[in-house]
């Protein structure tokens, strides 16, 4: 299709005058004309005289003339039309080349916005993957430290539950402890009466003051039992331990001060001041027999070495065998 600018349309209305078909130049302010309607046109307005004129020998002067007068009318017209044709074609030619590179121009504009959006909607998507991993990696964290806090609140809540249940068995438990405790002190006192006497003095008073402690109401029932837990512990001592000290010792009727010395719960001995007897205690006839002068020394070296006097080394005495 061609559009024809004002030039032309008026060429085109001159051409449509001449031919006896006049038109206004406002109706044409719209005009289209197809290849096919120029076609048309043309053959129209030229070529009947160009096929009319062949003049004959016979044919008359005015004939000819009028002829000629017809020629020249439809040649002036097509003259216009072609020129018209030509004028509105190459301006057609110069506004579409322009309209395309305005087009193209937006064209381009568009493409690099769309491309810069596209940029941009990439790099969005990119650090929303990025958050997203990072909350789920979070996510996972949280849910293994969760499952461990559970499991030490399940322990926990279980120990409060035993507490409890403690708590409320308190009183009970006082009125067993009580009868317990006293028979604990009555079995510790019958050992002692039955055991080598190794710091026998220390040993009874340590039972009278538990005894005392029973009696005393400013005193807890927690605390009556450590103390007798903490007398069984001593006396557990006594026999894994080697000790020397000075005490008294009566032997057939007379108290002698002497140095004493236990290895354990296995000997007991005890050995003068002056260092010219020894004694061993003799815990089946519950007395104390005289060591012949064979075991003087080693008695001596035994207490020294007790006391850290000496180094430990092996001594001579007597022992009896496990029946």
């Amino acid at each position: 299709m061609f559009r024809f600018d004002c030039l032309s349309r008026l060429l085109i209305c001159c051409c449509l005058t001449i031919a006896g078909n006049p038109c206004d130049y406002h109706s044409l302010s719209a005009l289209y004309f197809s290849k096919s309607k120029l076609n048309s046109l043309f053959i129209e307005l030229i070529a009947p005289g160009l096929g009319t004129f062949h003049p004959s020998e016979d044919s008359k002067q005015e004939n000819w003339l009028g002829t000629m007068s017809k020629m020249s009318k439809r040649t002036l017209i097509a003259s216009t039309v072609i020129g018209a044709f030509v004028l509105g074609s190459s301006a057609v030619s110069a506004d579409t080349l322009k309209d395309l590179h305005s087009e193209e121009a937006i064209i381009h504009v568009a493409a690099v916005k769309s491309q810069e959006k596209i940029n941009n909607l990439y790099e969005q998507s990119q650090e929303l993957l990025a958050e997203y991993r990072q909350v789920v990696d979070e996510t996972e964290n949280l849910k293994v430290y969760n499952d461990y806090v559970a499991t030490l609140v399940a322990d926990q809540q279980r120990g409060i539950d035993s507490l409890q249940r403690q708590i409320d068995q308190i009183d009970e438990t006082k009125r067993g402890i009580v009868p317990l405790l006293f028979r604990m002190i009555d079995s510790l006192e019958k050992f002692i009466d039955l055991d080598v006497p190794i710091k026998l003095t220390e040993r009874k008073e340590r039972i009278e003051r538990l005894r005392d402690i029973m009696g005393n109401s400013n005193v807890t029932v927690s605390e009556r039992f450590r103390q007798v837990i903490e007398a069984y512990q001593i006396e557990l001592d006594y026999g894994s331990k080697i000790a020397a000290y000075q005490g008294k010792l009566n032997y057939q009727g007379t108290d002698i001060t002497v140095d004493f010395f236990n290895l354990g719960r296995t000997v007991l001995v005890a050995l003068s001041l002056d260092q010219q007897n020894a004694w061993i205690w003799d815990n089946t006839a519950r007395e104390w027999e005289a060591l012949g002068d064979e075991y003087l020394e080693s008695t001596i070296s035994a207490v020294r070495m007790a006391r850290k006097q000496l180094p430990a080394n092996l001594v001579k005495l007597p022992i009896r065998a496990a029946e």
